[in-house]
């Protein structure tokens, strides 16, 4: 199976279609799990979630899809979080506000089963949370703390992560000074799944990159050779600008996708 792993959509849709078109010609259509964060920010977020479902998509939730239904508060947002948040509440229909309240936080898959919410860990070979298993929805796995934190409660021996829009790697190990390393994939970088460790991955972001690198960013993953590679996917930023402009989202979120940041 060739799977395309996605996280941090955030309403773009153009930069979704371009990375699920990269999918289909590396033939990684077997299935397609996301992390979270289908919405807010971009300009189109019910678009978004209709792409999603109708592939058969397996999701988990980002704290961004539960704010964007009322289900939590945006205390913790910066002000123009907290604007898109409000503006994509009030173009989600109730069936798309169902659909992202009954996306669960941690989800498994592997072991020849499908990904699942509701199997459980045992027997599953991955993990797939947006944040962290110490807080699934919140927190940014992007320190030794929060990756150690994270590994003690890991089940299975990989896990997929998204929230940072950073392409990273987390590699245990007693080697290594703090017990982890953190190593940023670039594109087409390639990592064989070991037998002796856990492992930790974040494909990057989809919608909004955040590594100085605009392009949209995922992974595929390689059942048979037990691989997993990062790609980088060119798409059409100005239309996105353009669509976010009309739509009068704020200014930092519209000129923050031509740098990655």
């Amino acid at each position: 199976m060739r799977i395309a792993i996605l996280a941090d959509v955030h309403a773009n849709l153009a930069a979704l279609e371009a990375v699920l078109r990269h999918a289909e010609a590396q033939a990684a259509t077997d299935a397609l799990w996301c992390l979270g964060d289908t919405v807010d920010y971009g300009p189109q977020p019910s678009e978004c979630i209709a792409r999603l479902r109708g592939l058969g998509t397996v999701a988990v939730a980002g704290n961004h899809d539960r704010a964007a239904t009322g289900a939590i508060g945006t205390e913790e947002f910066n002000p123009d979080a907290a604007t898109a948040a409000v503006w994509t509440r009030a173009r989600l229909s109730q069936d798309d506000a169902a659909y992202l309240n009954a996306l669960p936080e941690v989800a498994y898959a592997g072991a020849g089963r499908d990904a699942s919410p509701e199997a459980g860990a045992s027997g599953a070979e991955f993990t797939l949370v947006h944040g962290t298993l110490r807080d699934p929805i919140w927190e940014y796995l992007h320190s030794h703390e929060a990756a150690l934190a994270h590994l003690e409660r890991q089940q299975t021996p990989f896990s997929f992560v998204g929230h940072t829009h950073i392409p990273v790697l987390v590699l245990p190990g007693d080697e290594f000074p703090h017990g982890c390393e953190l190593y940023h994939l670039e594109d087409g970088a390639r990592r064989q799944l070991p037998g002796d460790r856990k492992l930790v991955i974040n494909p990057g972001g989809v919608g909004q990159p955040r590594d100085g690198d605009p392009r949209a960013a995922y992974a595929v993953y390689d059942s048979e050779q037990k691989t997993i590679t990062v790609h980088r996917v060119e798409y059409d930023i100005p239309a996105t600008q353009r669509l976010m402009e009309d739509a009068g989202l704020p200014r930092w979120l519209i000129e923050r996708l031509a740098i990655g940041r």
